[in-house]
């Protein structure tokens, strides 16, 4: 169809904002973007039945998904139940193999049933221990982009990105990596497309780059 308009869904990382994409822009004569929110989930829920919650908030057939780090484990979840025009994951993982030797061991040894996550839910009583200014301005960039504070989700979402069970990546998605992400730094090989310069906040910082390939990478013109 000539002047389709396509819907592109944009999922942000663990428990942050959607404004982190503030600066993604699109043609809007091709394209129209939708900001996706983190949701609570239920007690004892999956990531199966979290990906299929998600997915009633879409309001259309066929649409693009991008997400970013636990986000784009998340949209590659979604991806198994709906049909997607293209899938693209950014900043993130394509496999469970792909999770550094760090959190491989928390998974071993079940770290995640410990984490402080209670801690994040009142960020400024945090800051007042905060011993540099590095640090003090670290938490306010947090504040920034955090929209989920709650212990519920951040025991869920460590959980479900430390025990996530895909084999390998799925066919037809789109990866996209920094090379200089510190977060998952095994990411960038195979089907991956790599961003110099790109570190794992690279959907707010090289938001150029994006403005500029996500257009063609969704229409195959690339």
């Amino acid at each position: 169809m000539e002047n389709e308009i396509i819907p592109v869904y944009l999922m942000p990382g663990m428990a942050a904002k959607p404004t982190i994409f503030d600066r993604i822009k699109l043609p809007e004569d091709q394209f129209k973007i939708y900001w996706l929110e983190w949701m609570i989930p239920e007690v004892d829920e999956t990531l199966e039945s979290y990906a299929k919650r998600m997915i009633a908030k879409i309001e259309h057939k066929n649409p693009v998904l991008l997400g970013v780090s636990f986000g784009g484990v998340l949209v590659q979840e979604m991806s198994r139940y709906m049909t997607v025009r293209k899938l693209i994951v950014v900043s993130s993982i394509k496999s469970r193999h792909e999770l550094p030797k760090r959190m491989k061991i928390a998974k071993f040894i079940r770290a995640y049933k410990f984490v402080p996550t209670q801690l994040l839910s009142n960020l400024d009583v945090l800051k007042k221990y905060a011993f540099n200014a590095a640090i003090s301005k670290r938490i306010d960039l947090y504040k920034t982009y955090l929209a989920v504070n709650d212990k519920q989700y951040l025991d869920w979402s460590i959980r479900e990105m430390l025990l996530w069970h895909q084999e390998e990546a799925i066919k037809d998605a789109i990866y996209i990596h920094g090379d200089k992400d510190a977060v998952f730094t095994q990411s960038c090989g195979g089907n991956c497309i790599i961003v110099k310069g790109g570190t794992h906040i690279m959907i707010v910082t090289k938001y150029r780059w994006f403005n500029k390939h996500l257009p063609e990478l969704i229409l195959g013109t690339n």
